[in-house]
């Protein structure tokens, strides 16, 4: 599950809220155990989901680098070459 989280910082172009929800969902599913949360733990499960994604823009937009922005789609390419190497698609 973990695995989806992806490097967020320093692309071009900038990262989206929704990319950045996404990872804060995955984020939470892991910790919490569950990937859809009953109804009674619904509230509190979107709450944390909120708040890490937050804090996450937050981080990001405090961090800084003197390195060039990644291109996401030679970013994207490379994962997939790494995949293919992996599991041999």
């Amino acid at each position: 599950m973990c695995r989806n989280i992806k490097t967020l910082f320093n692309f071009d172009p900038p990262v989206t809220d929704e990319e950045v929800r996404a990872a804060s969902l995955q984020f939470v599913r892991k910790i919490s155990g569950f990937t859809k949360p009953s109804k009674a733990n619904e509230a509190a499960f979107l709450a944390a989901v909120n708040e890490v994604s937050s804090v996450s823009m937050q981080l990001l937009s405090s961090l800084e680098t003197n390195a060039p922005p990644k291109n996401r789609e030679e970013e994207a390419a490379r994962a997939r070459e790494r995949a293919a190497e992996r599991f041999g698609d």
